[in-house]
């Protein structure tokens, strides 16, 4: 971990840190984006601190339907974004089996549902083992992923479809840790890039069964795991109080 720009949540944030150049954890809540995460920070920067001009990014985008980390880099540190967000990550979550949706998690209603009563904890295992590996896969329709200078889910909310290319990721890792139908728990560790979600539809497709994403925690980043992160109140204290 880059601990001489660190800050973990038992660090004081101040003015000079943030100038400087400063890496933090953030725990994502349930439904915020990551740019509202960095707005916040951002806000936080300009009023607390009269840092209006403050360089502020984060390194690997969740969302909002995920919790867990982000890597916040400030002033200097954001010339390490790209390699930050070049490390691989960690996720823990589960599947829906036996319906899909079009987003492949729940911002869209489930569709054609089917029956699972016949699927077994070892079927499950042996369709995991099936994505470890460099594999292809499709980004999903509802994603920020950009595509002739459009995001994906612009087109996807104005009911356009698109042909999506597919692109290569590393999962290095995909264990099935519960079984309690119609969910399906997991834990993946994989390269930048990758789609749990495409993941979540690949694997219903491989099943027979259909699948979605029903929810998605990042435990790690990298270094940066979610033991390091600071939740959004202890931020908000740390910048000087109010939930503004």
């Amino acid at each position: 971990m880059l601990t001489k720009y660190f800050l973990s949540p038992q660090d004081s944030i101040t003015r000079e840190k943030l100038m400087e150049g400063s890496i933090f954890v953030v725990d994502k809540p349930l439904y915020w984006t990551s740019f509202d995460v960095v707005s916040k920070i951002k806000w936080k920067s300009k009023y607390k601190f009269d840092l209006p001009k403050l360089k502020i990014g984060h390194a690997g985008t969740l969302d909002p339907l995920a919790t867990g980390v982000i890597v916040i880099c400030t002033g200097p540190c954001t010339k390490m974004i790209e390699s930050l967000q070049a490390q691989e990550k960690v996720y823990t979550g589960s599947f829906f089996i036996g319906a899909t949706t079009p987003s492949f998690d729940l911002e869209t209603e489930p569709v054609l549902h089917s029956a699972i009563d016949h699927i077994t904890l070892n079927e499950l295992e042996s369709v995991a083992s099936q994505f470890v590996g460099n594999i292809e896969q499709t980004p999903p329709i509802y994603s920020a992923v950009q595509q002739d200078g459009k995001r994906l889910y612009e087109l996807a909310r104005q009911g356009k479809t698109t042909e999506i290319k597919s692109r290569f990721v590393d999962i290095f890792e995909l264990k099935i840790t519960g079984f309690e139908p119609p969910f399906v728990h997991f834990f993946v560790r994989c390269s930048k890039g990758t789609y749990i979600r495409s993941i979540a539809d690949d694997f219903g497709k491989k099943l027979g069964t259909g699948a979605y994403l029903n929810s998605l925690r990042r435990t790690a980043s990298g270094d940066f795991k979610a033991e390091d992160a600071w939740s959004v109140d202890e931020l908000v204290i740390a910048f000087g109080g109010d939930n503004a």
